[in-house]
């Protein structure tokens, strides 16, 4: 679920009919499309941005939600669909990623170079706050969250393969279940969420400017309603017979305790819950520009800031029994992380560490990989 959000170039249109005066999700007038392809879209940044405050949200609830039926619930129905939003997102921005100089820089000054100062950072962090005090500096096992910008970037590298398959989505689903029940892969470069995750990727990949629109219906958002509480009261329903471990992808069947068999249904039946519910929140996005539209730009230095509070949080919040139990402390955690992310994602924030999140690194490539990105986006 992440550019994360930042481009140095703006979105790309999302309609791709060179004919066509409607481009993105809105209608242009004749005439505007030099200016559109320039324009970002508001519906995908504010979407970025609501994805990216339900990633921390749901990472404070987990520390939160074993005293906590309620919270359980919410943190199940969260984790099913936050993150495979996310990536379908990605997927999405990634459609016209074609492996070129360009794009393969950006890949690397983009995800793998902040990969790399980010997981040294968390050990160091990890060391000085005594929550892994012997924590060795490994760049093959990534550190907390920092899964997701070595998975994108081999998302990224993929995509032209899956262009070129006649039914890309059912093969990736065979190959996510096959790896929910494989237990010989192991933590190295997160293959295992690369996996399990890859199917949303690939959908994003697939989807067209239509199906946005399809899903804003006024119809679809209404239906949206009953949808979302249903699953909730189902959520509820289920705390006490199952965890939230098959919506997080990261264990097999094995390790969760199931047989194969079972543990490639619980998979099957977390992407239902996950298409369904994902639809929900792509309904109730807005479209028009907010007051958070700018911060859907900002939400890879949010991504990779967060886990520093949030790691000190859970620490705390295993041991602050009494906040952990009284509603009122929840909710109040609750808004210190959307705020706080709101925080991460502004251009102050962005100025200051873009030398570490977004480096140009001219110095290190040929002269022949500058310049724009020809429409690939990063984006958590």
């Amino acid at each position: 679920m992440l550019q994360v959000g930042i481009e140095r170039a703006p979105l790309p249109p999302l309609s791709t009919e060179p004919a066509s005066p409607a481009r993105g999700l809105h209608a242009r007038p004749p005439g505007a499309e030099r200016r559109t392809r320039r324009r970002r879209d508001p519906y995908l940044d504010n979407a970025k941005y609501l994805t990216i405050v339900l990633v921390a949200v749901g990472h404070v609830w987990a520390p939160l939600a074993a005293d906590s039926r309620v919270t359980s619930a919410l943190y199940y129905l969260l984790y099913s669909f936050h993150m495979p939003a996310f990536v379908i997102v990605s997927g999405f921005l990634s459609r016209n990623f074609e492996g070129s100089p360009r794009q393969v820089r950006r890949l690397i000054t983009g995800l793998l170079v902040p990969y790399a100062a980010f997981q040294t950072l968390q050990t160091f962090f990890a060391r000085w706050t005594g929550a892994a005090p012997d924590r060795e500096l490994s760049f093959q096992e990534p550190g907390f969250a920092l899964w997701f910008l070595l998975a994108l970037c081999l998302w990224r590298l993929s995509a032209p393969l899956w262009q070129l398959l006649r039914h890309p989505l059912p093969v990736s689903v065979v190959i996510a279940v096959a790896a929910s029940v494989t237990p010989t892969i192991d933590d190295d470069l997160g293959l295992m969420r690369v996996a399990q995750f890859l199917p949303f990727f690939v959908l994003g990949l697939q989807l067209r400017p239509e199906h946005f629109r399809f899903v804003r219906r006024r119809a679809v958002r209404l239906l949206a309603v009953p949808v979302a509480a249903a699953a909730l009261l189902v959520s509820y329903w289920a705390v006490p017979l199952i965890s939230g471990a098959p919506f997080l992808h990261d264990k097999n069947a094995q390790e969760l305790g199931l047989p194969a068999w079972l543990g490639a249904v619980m998979t099957l039946a977390s992407y239902g819950c996950a298409l369904v519910m994902t639809a929900c929140f792509l309904a109730w996005v807005p479209e028009r520009h907010m007051w958070f539209t700018a911060l859907g730009g900002g939400t890879l230095y949010a991504y990779l800031l967060h886990v520093f509070p949030v790691q000190l949080f859970q620490q705390f919040g295993r041991q602050g029994a009494d906040l952990a139990g009284h509603p009122v402390g929840r909710v109040v955690v609750t808004v210190v992380a959307a705020c706080g992310m709101t925080a991460l994602c502004t251009s102050p924030v962005r100025r200051a560490l873009r030398f570490a999140v977004e480096p140009r690194m001219s110095w290190f490539f040929r002269r022949e990989a500058d310049g724009p990105v020809d429409g690939t986006r990063r984006t958590p």
